[in-house]
């Protein structure tokens, strides 16, 4: 599933999830805008790792969550590559507390990072795929906005907001060969689930039927195959990436 001649956006590309997902789609020949906010460091590093690889990437500094930027950085991915033809929506923060002792600033925080910046980033780039007539939108949500997760009222919310903008998006923009997809992972060790306890983690092993938490290579198959010519037929879908878990 070669990707050689496409430019590929990754929103919190630098460490985690992203950074995974901006190797893999490096490994199969796109070009890579690697964004990050704070990580300038991690980001080049991927940079460097792409390139070694034999593809290209450009690390560029945004802060998603908010309008301009995003801006910004679609229009940094156009001069770099010519054209976007991928945008993997992944930037993503966590305040995990309860409700009733959350503050205003934690629900924001969550909200803006993780759904605006999907709103932010998809406007921006339609233009240029609308105009291309072709596109590949992936929105990285998460089991806990289907099921839910204690403690994670506005993480949950922020991915639940994710699958149905994915929805809407996909029915919005379909006849303009965009395709618009969410894969939601289930437990995976990034630095967002670093603070979990070993006892926690041991039960969700449990409750897994394949016995194991995923990895964040998993998540990267599943992104790379839906911004693949092979996933063509495949829009407003939700592919869960958990081992069975929210089964």
């Amino acid at each position: 599933m070669s990707l050689t001649g496409q430019v590929a956006v990754v929103t919190g590309g630098s460490r985690g999830l992203g950074r995974g997902i901006a190797l893999e789609l490096g490994k199969r020949g796109a070009k890579v805008v690697v964004n990050y906010n704070t990580s300038i460091d991690a980001a080049n590093e991927v940079v460097q790792l792409i390139k070694d690889a034999g593809s290209d990437a450009l690390a560029v500094q945004a802060d998603v969550s908010q309008y301009d930027p995003a801006q910004s950085l679609i229009k940094a991915a156009l001069e770099f590559g010519g054209r976007v033809d991928i945008l993997i929506n992944n930037a993503g923060a966590t305040r995990d507390v309860l409700l009733a002792i959350m503050s205003e600033n934690d629900w924001d925080t969550v909200i803006a990072t993780n759904l605006k910046s999907a709103y932010n980033c998809s406007k921006a780039a339609l233009k240029p795929m609308m105009r291309q007539t072709y596109g590949r939108i992936v929105n990285i949500s998460s089991v806990a906005g289907l099921a839910g997760n204690p403690g994670q009222t506005n993480y949950s919310a922020s991915k639940a907001g994710m699958i149905g903008f994915t929805k809407a998006l996909a029915r919005e923009i379909g006849g303009r060969k965009i395709t618009v997809n969410a894969v939601a992972p289930g437990f995976v060790p990034t630095d967002l689930t670093s603070a979990l306890p070993q006892n926690l983690l041991d039960e969700v092993i449990k409750l897994t039927p394949l016995g194991r938490l995923g990895t964040i290579e998993d998540v990267a198959y599943a992104v790379a195959f839906l911004v693949s010519a092979d996933a063509a037929c495949i829009t407003g879908q939700v592919l869960r990436v958990d081992g069975g878990m929210a089964m």
